[in-house]
């Protein structure tokens, strides 16, 4: 490996630690100081510099994204256990836990303790040594739970390195929940209903699968938070209180939660928690209480824990928003990509301060799980305050007159029979020409995320299809100013406006076309991986399915669509007439090839004591290309062993496995 001058290694410390400072600004502070065109003119500098010279720092921000997926999750065990809390549902309940407290300490003086919002996400522990991220895992059971390190490093809230504090401890077990905003929640499950998939029952349940995938580029598509809050095993460092640790997180460039509050005494306890249900509907994530710590660290070590249970901490739940109406219809609503989707009809009814008439039933599986009959009495949850959701049914108010639903043979809008795939939960009307598919596609192109045609509302574009001046995306760029004024509603000036945000649509970017064009199975995330994969757009005329599944994060399924898509002249035909009627479009995600590298394709195994810790070997193999598993197997190239190997050399013999040693490995990577 060639030596790294002096200078290079001096830029490239620069580079890394002004990004990481932005980066802060950016997804902790919400508050950038720099536009995106010069955080990108950073970024790429920095990548050429690593790229050349090979020289690349644990924490720079390059490496949050790009391990090979896993074949399972390594087990970790905690050094300080991860407790639950208990909960509490009343003020009396709180009040009791203040007692608990105050005797346990002997004590009638006012405890002083920390008020938070208890996130609703998955619990996660970050290990750090010397200052750098080597390690996060799951809670588990509380004692062991399972390395998602390289999932954890795409979060960029998260730190790879601390700094901003002038005490760096040698080691610390950090401790906080990872939790998705309620509009990445409706985002991913509006594109898994597209695709006919199951979707996210919570915010919850969506950060917990993303976090949980073994392909760390699937967790890096989804925006995932996290929230700092509490602190396991540390050396190096003290802390005398709750709310110290918290200030200290904040210097050290942690996101940590909303709102945190010191208080004294049972009584301002209350009136915090009231204030942050206030708050609720103000967040962007979903909360489902408040937390309630002693804040002395000391106090909390006297007070110690019940079996699996702090004694100096409790949850306070609120009051779920849910409620028990009547389920007077299921109707068939028919998607852009043909999807039929159950939709149940409700009595109104008011849950937190909102009137819910209409809930989602998903897929007809589900309603057939949850045994949903119409006529029965539902119970219906707004989660993350916004979403009506049913989640169960009121067995005892059955008369025996409820009907049980069948999925509709025909489609409810032209008549054409449905279908459902082999291995498929979604039921579907092939017919593209039916009218209220057009008419959703229309709707989809048009949408903020894709076209972003302003003022081009689901009103309009069902009269405009409905009076037959468009029949197809293609024709919104046909329409002149006077057929709009023809529409109720429309006059001079907001027929002018329309005419404007059309025009002003003609000029965007692949990504967001590829969106807008409402291809089977290709969401925003998939139509980012086709801008960085494909240079121009007609590069993807005549595409093959070989072609597309070269791309590491597209599957069969996915290629399949997209090779249908544009080998069908009828589609080529209307994008060529897109163009000719003014379509332009750049491509900023292009990403140039990466120049072959040495490992790329192989398979390694580690065992045994090497040189270097187990996880910066790993690191070197997977830039280098390569993938690391934690088993032997036949699809193994290479076992790296060290001093003392395990059992995995005996099987990579019986197997046939070539064994190399740590000297050779590096002489592998050059």
């Amino acid at each position: 490996m060639k030596e790294v001058p002096e200078e290079i290694k001096k830029e490239i410390e620069k580079l890394v630690s002004e990004i990481n400072y932005h980066n802060y600004r950016y997804y902790v502070l919400d508050s950038p100081v720099i536009s995106d065109e010069e955080y990108d003119m950073m970024l790429r500098r920095l990548k050429e510099l690593e790229e050349k010279w090979g020289y690349i720092l644990p924490d720079s921000p390059t490496q949050r994204v790009g391990a090979a997926p896993s074949e399972k999750f390594e087990k970790v065990e905690h050094r300080e256990p991860m407790l639950s809390l208990d909960n509490a549902f009343s003020e009396e309940e709180l009040r009791d836990f203040d007692e608990r407290v105050k005797r346990l300490l002997g004590t009638n003086e006012p405890i002083e303790y920390t008020v938070e919002p208890k996130y609703d996400g998955l619990a996660v522990e970050l290990s750090y040594k010397n200052g750098f991220l080597y390690k996060a895992s799951t809670r588990g059971d509380g004692y062991v739970g399972e390395d998602i390190t390289q999932n954890i490093k795409t979060i960029k809230s998260i730190p790879l390195k601390i700094e901003g504090v002038d005490i760096v401890p040698e080691e610390i077990d950090i401790r906080g929940e990872v939790y998705m905003n309620i509009d990445e929640f409706e985002r991913i499950n509006r594109e898994k209903q597209e695709k006919g998939e199951p979707i996210f029952a919570n915010p919850r349940n969506a950060a917990s699968g993303s976090v949980r995938q073994l392909d760390p580029s699937i967790t890096a598509s989804r925006r995932l938070h996290m929230a700092c809050y509490g602190v396991g095993y540390y050396s190096g460092i003290e802390f005398k209180t709750q709310y110290e640790f918290i200030e200290w997180l904040r210097w050290a460039r942690f996101p940590v939660p909303a709102y945190v509050k010191v208080v004294k005494g049972i009584d301002e306890v209350i009136k915090a928690i009231k204030e942050i249900e206030q708050l609720r509907a103000t967040y962007p994530f979903e909360t489902d209480g408040a937390v309630v710590k002693v804040n002395d660290f000391e106090l909390q070590r006297r007070l110690g824990v019940k079996t699996r249970e702090p004694r100096w901490a409790i949850a306070y739940k609120y009051p779920a928003h849910q409620g028990i109406t009547r389920l007077n219809d299921i109707v068939a609503s028919v998607g852009r990509t043909g999807v039929i989707t159950p939709v149940a009809i409700l009595e109104p009814v008011r849950i937190g301060g909102v009137t819910v008439s209409r809930s989602t039933l998903h897929n007809w599986d589900e309603v057939k799980r949850k045994d949903i009959r119409v006529g029965d009495y539902v119970i219906v949850e707004r989660a993350g305050e916004v979403i009506p959701h049913i989640i169960g049914v009121v067995v005892d108010r059955r008369t025996g007159k409820e009907k049980v639903p069948e999925p509709p043979e025909h489609c409810p809008v032209c008549g054409s029979k449905t279908v459902r795939e082999p291995g498929e939960v979604a039921l579907k009307c092939i017919n593209f020409n039916c009218p209220a598919q057009v008419e959703e596609r229309i709707k989809h192109f048009a949408s903020r995320r894709a076209m972003n045609i302003e003022g081009l509302g689901d009103k309009t574009v069902e009269l405009l299809h409905k009076t037959g001046f468009i029949k197809s995306f293609v024709d919104l760029y046909k329409l002149r100013q006077e057929d709009i004024r023809k529409l109720p509603g429309f006059a001079e000036l907001s027929s002018k406006k329309l005419i404007e945000a059309i025009e002003r649509s003609k000029k965007t970017i692949l990504a967001r076309f590829l969106y807008a064009l409402g291809i089977s199975q290709v969401g925003e995330y998939a139509a980012k991986l086709l801008a960085q994969n494909f240079r121009r757009l007609e590069d993807l005329y005549h595409v093959k399915m070989e072609q597309l599944i070269e791309i590491p994060q597209i599957g069969e399924k996915t290629a399949k669509a997209i090779e249908q898509f544009f080998n069908n002249e009828e589609n080529l035909k209307a994008i060529e007439e897109l163009k000719s009627l003014g379509l332009t479009l750049a491509n900023p995600d292009y990403k140039e090839k990466e120049e072959s590298l040495p490992l790329k394709g192989l398979t390694f195994v580690i065992t045994g004591t090497l040189p270097k810790p187990r996880y910066e070997v790993q690191d070197m193999i997977e830039k280098a290309g390569g993938k690391v598993s934690s088993s032997v197997s036949k699809n193994t190239d290479y076992l790296v062993v060290g001093e003392e190997p395990g059992s995995k050399l005996a099987k990579a013999n019986q197997l046939g496995v070539k064994t190399i040693s740590y000297e050779e490995l590096l002489k592998m990577l050059g």
